[in-house]
């Protein structure tokens, strides 16, 4: 049997995922959490062969809490699921070492099929979206825009991030504006929902 380890914050998508894998002769779901920072406990008790984590998640996102398998529990092999088929979340998750990463919307007999390929020591990626990552590339972002962008994407003010990231407001202006440029925006509001589209943030 594979063991496999269900990470969703939405209890109704958790049960159907959980609902549609019980009805495979070889995959038993050993394990649901609602929170990205209940996955590694998780893991730890119930010994999955796979975690299938959705990427946007309370507690600790999809992406950090892949690193954290793979450093803890090296050998439960990672399933990303979400929603958003951004290249930016791709290369990010498969930087933190997931092997596969699959659609929501995919049909679901290919949630199967991804799973038993993820096992079998398989990468398995959506091609389209494989190919829109590798067009678009890494992020131009430094991780401090980002950090700095993150922070503005609830409409608060200069003064405001600056107080919550202990920098002055002159360099939140600088950073601002250079990710304002490189992301090709009119004002902050535009750069963040572009960061956001690609998967950056």
């Amino acid at each position: 049997m594979i063991r496999v380890l269900l990470a969703e914050d939405q209890d109704m998508v958790r049960g159907a995922l959980a609902a549609l894998l019980a009805l495979e002769p070889d995959i038993e779901v050993v394990a649901q959490v609602d929170r990205g920072d209940q996955v590694v406990d998780a893991a730890i008790a119930s010994h999955p062969d796979v975690a299938l984590l959705d990427i946007e998640m309370p507690g600790r996102d999809g992406i950090q809490t892949a690193a954290d398998l793979r450093c803890r529990i090296p050998e439960c092999r990672v399933l990303m699921l979400t929603t958003f088929g951004r290249p930016g979340y791709l290369r990010r998750a498969m930087a933190a070492g997931a092997n596969g990463f699959v659609l929501k919307d995919a049909p679901a007999d290919q949630l199967a099929v991804a799973i038993r390929r993820t096992v079998a020591g398989e990468r398995v990626v959506d091609p389209a979206l494989a190919a829109q990552a590798l067009s678009e590339g890494d992020s131009p972002l430094s991780p401090r825009e980002t950090e700095i962008l993150v922070a503005s994407a609830d409409g608060s003010s200069v003064a405001t991030i600056a107080r919550r990231l202990f920098l002055s407001e002159g360099t939140v202006r600088n950073h601002l504006s250079s990710a304002i440029q490189k992301l090709n925006a009119r004002n902050r509001m535009e750069a963040v929902r572009v960061a956001a589209e690609k998967g950056w943030l």
